[in-house]
């Protein structure tokens, strides 16, 4: 298994989704990510707000067990948390929101990403590069490096 560099990481709901749905470009890339929350070496985070942002496709489609899995890796997931929007959330979003002009959404990803104390944000959003506070993990340039640490030669 590849070492993650960080103990806290929070996600935005791409890659969820990606994982969730079996994306054949992301899914094995958040996977790594995934078995590090199981064998204990990484934290997740998430905003709560995650949870109508990944259900509304599945529960307009009516497509329960899709419904199911997400609640389950969100709500039942050891070492996953679900961030409540609170007012110091909703205070730097905005501060987040009115620095870098980003959607509400996003800078509530953000805001909860930074008062969980997470070292970085795992998201498919590169607008989100930008952001200073907090490391940007952005999947399409993860793909782009090596899967496996380099050795010394």
């Amino acid at each position: 298994m590849m070492h993650l560099s960080f103990t806290s990481v929070a996600f935005d709901s791409a890659p969820i989704i990606y994982y969730i749905e079996d994306h054949p470009k992301y899914a094995g890339r958040v996977q790594i990510y995934i078995d590090a929350l199981s064998d204990n070496s990484l934290r997740a985070y998430a905003s709560v707000i995650t949870l109508t942002e990944v259900l509304s496709r599945p529960k307009q489609l009516r497509l329960p067990i899709l419904e199911q899995r997400y609640t389950t890796l969100l709500q039942k997931s050891r070492n996953f948390v679900l961030q409540p929007v609170t007012a110091q959330v909703a205070l730097q979003a905005a501060d987040l929101r009115a620095r870098y002009n980003l959607r509400t959404p996003d800078a509530i990803h953000v805001a909860s990403a930074l008062t969980a104390g997470c070292e970085a944000l795992l998201t498919n959003d590169r607008q989100l590069k930008r952001i200073e506070e907090i490391t940007v993990l952005v999947l399409d340039d993860l793909l782009a490096q090596p899967e496996t640490e380099p050795t010394d030669a």
